[in-house]
Parts: structure tokens; sequence; C-alpha cells
């Protein structure tokens, strides 16, 4: 099976404290990973690293077999491998579709370029019906016009989504998109990410405190603990695992 994302041996520490110690992983193209873990354990530090806003202090991280260790965010982005945070941070006063085109590259915003209007017409116009084509697949579609700050919880977090799936992304990392939000919406979050996953092939790597609705959304998971990886496995096996319920429990 080919892996979208490889770690081997991560490490990062901030003075005495080792948030990310010797964690490799292995993220498989077109699958649902999921990363659980205590607060704490090191799971935000380590997508960190992943992302470029983090350098780590050794070990590596390899997307599609290309060694990334170390590159700055944007260049990571125009890879394809995107992160969400747990706050959304949209443009708060642009729409929801417009939120979604500034995601996407326009010929038209080219200096040298602008002027000549025929020549990015028509890219601009095949933008905005794969906007659309996105809102409509994670049900947003009524919401295009809204200004973004008018939008709930649940309909934010999809919004992340979405900028992601219109930047082209093949990977991306969602930070922990059901936090905060009503459990009556949750599952309707991660079936719309799996549809994604499904129809679309995206790969994505879920960080997630409720696990309870998590886990049967996702194809593989680790858990981790004070910066080391503890388990890995089919969901429902580390889950289950002794050490991943003595960290939750106690």
């Amino acid at each position: 099976m080919n892996e979208m994302l490889v770690t081997q041996d991560l490490v990062k520490a901030f003075g005495g404290l080792v948030a990310v110690n010797k964690v490799s992983m292995k993220i498989r193209e077109k699958k649902i990973t999921l990363l659980i873990g205590p607060n704490g354990a090191g799971k935000t530090t380590f997508v960190n690293l992943c992302t470029g806003i983090l350098k780590p202090d050794s070990g590596k991280v390899l997307f599609q077999g290309k060694d990334i260790t170390g590159w700055p965010p944007h260049k990571i982005y125009k890879l394809g491998f995107v992160r969400t945070f747990q706050i959304p941070m949209p443009f708060q006063t642009l729409t929801v579709l417009d939120n979604v085109l500034s995601a996407m590259r326009s010929p038209g915003e080219s200096l040298f370029k602008a002027p000549l209007k025929g020549s990015w017409l028509r890219q601009e116009e095949e933008n905005i019906r794969k906007a659309f084509k996105i809102l409509s697949m994670i049900g947003l579609d009524e919401h295009w016009d809204k200004p973004a700050y008018t939008l709930g919880g649940a309909h934010l977090k999809m919004l992340e989504v979405a900028r992601a799936l219109a930047s082209g992304a093949k990977l991306i990392a969602l930070d922990e998109p059901i936090g905060g939000v009503d459990p009556a919406y949750a599952d309707e979050i991660l079936s719309h990410v799996r549809k994604i996953k499904d129809e679309l092939g995206v790969t994505f790597l879920i960080i997630e405190h409720r696990i309870d609705i998590a886990v049967p959304y996702a194809d593989y998971a680790y858990c981790m603990d004070r910066g080391r990886v503890i388990a890995e496995g089919k969901p429902d096996e580390v889950v289950n695992n002794p050490k991943v319920v003595e960290v939750y429990i106690g």
C-alpha cells in the first residue's frame, strides 16, 4: 500500500520537555488515519513538524517520497499537504463562496495579466464551478452567499475543509474537526470527510479527542502519549489497547 506521508524518528524538544520523541508514522494514501492521545501527548506538535510550522530537532518527514523535512509551510502547502486548525480562521467578512475561491489560483491575480481579461475569464468561471461543486459535496451550497462570520461552528469547520480542497490538497490534516461541535453535527462532519475520501481520493490525518465518535470513520489509528507512539493498528484495536485505556482513564 502506498504511503502519502512517512515520518522517521521525529524529535522536537522545548527546553527540557521532549514534545515529540522519535515518532515514526505512515499515513496511507486514500485512507483516514486517526491520531489520538490525551492533552499534552504531542499530537499537534507532530502535525506542526510535518507541515513546516516547526522544524524538527532530528528525524525526517517524507511526503509522497520527497524529503520535506524543515521546509517552510508555503512550500509544503503547494505540494498538496494542507492542514486546518482547531479554531477555524476564515476571512470573516467574505462570503462562503469567496472564501473557497481565495484558496484557488487565478491568472487574473497577476499584475501583468489582470488587464487582459480574455486570458483569465474562462479560468475564473471554471474556479466558480469547482467551488460550487465543493460546497455541494460538503453541504454548504445553500450558504454560498453568506458572510463567514454568520456560520455556526460545524459549518465553519467544513468551510476550512472546503478551502483545503479548493487548494488542490492531496493530504489534509484536520486538527479536532469536531471539537466544540454539537454531537448532532459531529457525525455529519465526519460523514462528509469520508465521502470526500471515497469520491475524490483525498487522504486525511485526523487529530481528535472525541474518539467514540471518530473511530467508526477511521481506517487506521495511532495513539500518542508523552511524545511517543504507544499503539497503532485498526481503530477498534487501538482504543481497546490496555496502554491506551490506561492513559485515558488513569
